[in-house]
């Protein structure tokens, strides 16, 4: 009998940890590669972890509920057969390879990858290559296949930069790593698929994670002996979330500003927009819009699209919008954002929209669509309110807060007349953006929307 085991990967890049939610399997159960086993969720989002080999599950290392370190094994597998000698299964308690979890060598293209990150089939087998203290044992090359003359080495890169490159549409091989050993990061790939080139901070050095130690007993609501308080673990999502915030308030200086405006010719070309043959099967509402002419006025004042690069003391200028809106799930607050949203034309952002949304209501909003933001939508209309001052989202320069469309009545050609009207707050960053610029940029988003007829004209 051989045991083959099945580490926490490290589903986002930069993440120690993750909550095992559910398993879909149990000891005895065969499963195949690529079979989903488990949900985890980690401080950015819920996946879907499949097994990279086929087998019968001998045993599960941790219950539902348990935070488990990267690069613990989760699951051991009995794959069969005597060729190769049994390893035995690491303790829960094990220290593990900070960079990546597997160790063991795994059919060419093969590794654990989220659902959706795609795996390459082989029928070929590679074997493990020696690793020494110096190297990291992620790195498996395969330098001969079966005694035939070397191939072509395959880009490193983790799964999630794999997944990354893929939605940029950038071709691995083309990249310059920067990584340790070679490895491609996340900044490499932006880098490559950057249109123009810009002022790129280098990136930050990679903390080593923490060694795994031993997991806690799953965490559950603790509901007080006279019922009057519920306490509620702080994890997930909502842990993340609420150290950024944190972060956020109290490193960037912000500044808020308002301005109520007319919508209502915004509002009729929604219902134009809806009857368009070329919007047909398209969900059109003012959201669409108002993201449109966020990305109109940014054109027009592309100073409000940077950030502040504290450790290297620079403003890197955004030459690209990766526009985040920020959606309520049952997990918490999270903001994916549309990468290159600056590039698109009304229906690709329309559908770019529902599928954002779509995947974020379902709780399967990947750590990639989540990194990378640059600026970013809150509509907290949906819910009534008129506005708010929101936070911004870490790295970013500015954040627009939506309020309800409301009608009211309103000084229209010299008579008051009931008008569609709404709120918009713009917090920013005041390190990177001044009074002028906030000003500029939110009363063009204003005047946009007021005659939606410079949608057309400033595109």
């Amino acid at each position: 009998m051989t045991i083959r085991e099945f580490k926490m990967p490290d589903v986002g890049e930069g993440l120690t940890e993750a909550e095992i939610l559910k398993w879909y399997v149990q000891p005895g159960d065969t499963v195949t590669d690529g079979q989903v086993v488990c949900e985890v969720e980690t401080a950015k989002a819920a996946v879907e972890l499949p097994i990279p080999f086929d087998g019968t599950v001998h045993e599960l290392l941790f219950p539902e509920g348990t935070t488990v370190d990267v690069g613990q094994v989760i699951i051991s597998v009995n794959v069969g057969g005597g060729a190769a000698p049994e390893e035995p299964a690491a303790p829960a308690a094990a220290a593990a390879p900070a960079q990546e979890p597997v160790a063991e060598p795994q059919p060419e293209g093969r590794q654990p990858v989220l659902v959706g990150y795609g795996v390459a089939a082989s029928s070929t087998k590679r074997r493990a290559r020696k690793t020494t203290a110096a190297e990291p044992a992620a790195v498996v090359v395969p330098e001969q296949l079966n005694g035939h003359a070397p191939v072509a080495e395959r880009p490193l890169a983790k799964p999630p930069v794999r997944k990354l490159a893929k939605d940029l549409g950038v071709d691995l091989a083309s990249v310059t790593p920067t990584g340790p050993d070679g490895i491609i990061t996340r900044e490499d790939v932006h880098r490559a698929a950057a249109p123009a080139p810009a002022p790129v901070a280098a990136p930050a050095p990679v903390a080593a994670a923490p060694a795994p130690v031993a997991a806690a007993p799953a965490a559950t609501p603790v509901v007080s002996t006279d019922a009057r308080e519920t306490r509620i673990p702080i994890k997930g999502v909502r842990k993340a979330t609420a150290a950024a915030m944190v972060g956020s308030a109290f490193t960037a200086p912000h500044v808020t500003e308002f301005v109520t405006f007319d919508i209502t010719r915004t509002m009729k070309l929604v219902e134009e927009l809806k009857a368009d043959k070329d919007m047909a099967g398209l969900r059109v509402n003012p959201l669409l819009l108002i993201a449109k002419a966020v990305l109109v006025a940014a054109k027009r004042n592309p100073d409000i699209n940077a950030a502040w690069d504290e450790a290297n003391q620079e403003i890197v200028l955004k030459h690209y919008v990766n526009l985040g809106i920020a959606a309520a799930t049952p997990r918490g607050l999270i903001v994916p954002n549309i990468k290159d949203a600056h590039a698109q034309t009304l229906p690709e952002l329309s559908k770019s929209l529902s599928e954002l949304v779509a995947t974020a209501r379902e709780g399967k909003t990947t750590p990639a669509a989540m990194q990378g933001g640059t600026f970013t939508i809150t509509n907290v209309g949906v819910f009534g309110v008129d506005t708010g001052t929101p936070i911004l989202n870490p790295g970013e320069s500015a954040i627009l807060a939506v309020g309800a469309i409301k009608l009211q009545p309103w000084v229209h050609k010299g008579k008051v007349k009931p008008r569609q009207v709404t709120t918009l707050a713009l917090s920013f960053d005041h390190r990177l953006v001044d009074g002028e610029l906030g000003s500029k940029f939110l009363a063009d988003v204003a005047a946009i929307l007021e005659n939606p007829k410079r949608l057309i004209t400033w595109a």
